[in-house]
């Protein structure tokens, strides 16, 4: 799968291939739009906006998985761990990923079965002080942009360091605006993972992080 791969019945979604056996796909919601909805929790009790949003993701995931990763038949069960991070039960051999903002949802899938986190975040109007704790070292140099150039600096580093948190399987635990990232870059390594943003389909930041895989030795340093 190159760069830009379109999924089967998804005419709205994106999906692109990364080093180590990474897949990510992205997609507005309305073109998940499906009469059926995928096995597993989506969050009974939630307002319909949000179940939606869930169940794109899921349906987005399982697509993806399908594509990259096709094993027996039937429809993949999505479920959530203790933490509330997604799994897929008949798949172990794969980690994933999920999340969504603003009408859009993404997901993402580690056929090594290293760890792998993905986010998307629709830019929204941020005050100077978050500026200056998401991005310390490059807040001077944003805070001269106009907001709406801002607001897309900050929205594309929160996914970045939101990314490297999901895989760490800890979320906001670890407080992710800590890790750092300049506001012009666009791939890195944080610990143990390595991560990539991703072109913006309808302007919308996105971008993933994941644990490289040496075939040989395990985990790569």
């Amino acid at each position: 799968m190159s760069s830009g791969h379109r999924l089967p019945g998804m005419p709205g979604a994106v999906a692109v291939a990364l080093p180590d056996g990474v897949f990510a796909a992205y997609a507005p919601i309305g073109a998940l739009e499906t009469p059926e909805q995928p096995a597993g929790d989506v969050g009974r009790g939630l307002p319909r906006w949000r179940v939606a949003e869930r169940v794109g993701a899921r349906r987005l995931l399982t697509t993806l998985v399908g594509a990259v990763a096709p094993t027996g038949t039937g429809h993949l069960a999505v479920g959530s761990r203790a933490g509330g991070q997604p799994y897929l039960p008949d798949r172990p051999d794969l980690e994933v990923s999920l999340a969504h903002s603003g009408g859009v949802v993404a997901a993402a899938v580690h056929t090594r079965g290293g760890a792998v986190g993905v986010d998307v975040q629709e830019p929204y109007p941020v005050g100077d002080a978050l500026v200056r704790r998401c991005c310390p070292q490059g807040a001077v140099a944003l805070l001269r942009h106009d907001r709406s150039t801002r607001d897309a600096a900050v929205a594309r580093i929160w996914t970045v360091q939101e990314s490297c948190a999901k895989a760490t399987g800890r979320g906001l635990g670890i407080r992710p605006w800590r890790i750092p990232v300049g506001p012009d870059q666009e791939h890195g390594w944080w610990r143990h993972l390595r991560w990539r943003t991703l072109p913006p389909t309808g302007g919308t930041p996105w971008s993933c992080a994941w644990e490289p895989i040496d075939d040989r030795k395990g985990a790569t340093p």
